[in-house]
């Protein structure tokens, strides 16, 4: 009976994990699309961005942006790659593992084989967060094509509307592209709580929870985004002021 209950408090404790990450990557999609929100104000600076970049023959600042966009996806791809080894490691020697776990302050013992689970648990949400950084990368470097083949301010024969359609794109390329590296920060902040759960069940879902409320926070109510929301009436009525 202690196995069973056991057993029920962890596959509890993943099912938690799982519905609070899916289900606020689809909130977060959802409720963004009529509340402003990082990722959707982001997105209207950068039509911003590439409505002025074609507005000027020097294009060296936007190239060197979209680089430094792409190096920080290679900074966590890299990153992520030490991790998993880290864990493999950890995989390899388990039982020296389970007894420094065990160790832990107030850590529920746990046999080999649930550690095990554990850390393949967490080896999975890094090896998701491997590939969304690197399919990251590869948008940003689809966007610096984009931003190479943009139209020149002289070209004639390109219409104001090829061009605004060709900022919109541009633009929508680079937002799904900082979309991937934020899929991939969450599995960063996710993966994080699974270490909780060498602890205990109930905790790792109380972390969980704290995890997704902080992400919520930052996404819809940080103080950075009330920065960035702004109208030019109240830019102006500020000034003035």
């Amino acid at each position: 009976m202690t196995f069973v209950h056991e057993f029920w408090q962890h596959l509890l404790a993943v099912c938690w994990f799982l519905v609070c990450w899916v289900g606020y990557t689809f909130y977060a999609e959802w409720r963004g699309r009529d509340t402003a929100c990082l990722a959707s104000v982001l997105h209207l600076y950068r039509v911003d961005w590439m409505r002025r970049l074609l507005q000027r023959d020097n294009r060296i600042a936007d190239a060197n942006v979209i680089g430094n966009l792409e190096r920080n996806a290679a900074f966590f791809a890299s990153s992520t790659l030490i991790i998993l080894a880290g864990i493999v490691t950890a995989l390899g020697a388990s039982e020296r593992a389970v007894s420094l776990l065990g160790d832990l302050p107030f850590a529920q013992p746990a046999s080999r084989g649930l550690s095990e689970v554990k850390l393949l648990g967490l080896a999975v949400v890094f090896v998701y967060a491997f590939f969304t950084f690197s399919w990251c990368m590869r948008q940003y470097n689809f966007a610096a094509i984009l931003v190479a083949s943009a139209p020149m301010v002289g070209e004639h024969n390109v219409s104001d509307l090829e061009r605004r359609a060709f900022a919109k794109r541009a633009a929508r390329v680079i937002s799904m592209a900082a979309n991937q590296f934020n899929f991939g920060l969450r599995a960063y902040y996710f993966g994080m709580s699974i270490l909780s759960w060498f602890i205990s069940p109930w905790f790792f879902m109380l972390v969980t929870a704290g995890v997704v409320a902080i992400l919520y926070r930052r996404e819809f109510h940080s103080d950075v985004l009330k920065v960035m929301v702004y109208t030019p009436t109240s830019a102006v009525e500020t000034a003035l002021e």
